[in-house]
């Protein structure tokens, strides 16, 4: 899950924006818990897709 769509409970806000402690806490945790959380989704699927294209390449070089 993505932080940049949670909204805090303690100040109303965007967690990824860390307004209050809670905010910056729960930010924290869940950056440590997964390295692509701060990602948003069409960074994602720009990864995805470059690694796509680069496998294709290596499989044409192949054959």
């Amino acid at each position: 899950m993505t932080y940049d769509r949670l909204v805090c409970a303690n100040c109303a806000s965007p967690v990824s924006e860390g307004r209050c402690h809670v905010c910056r806490a729960n930010r924290e945790r869940l950056q440590q818990e997964n390295p692509f959380a701060g990602l948003n989704p069409m960074a994602l699927i720009a990864l995805l897709a470059i690694l796509i294209a680069a496998l294709a390449l290596l499989a044409h070089q192949t054959a």
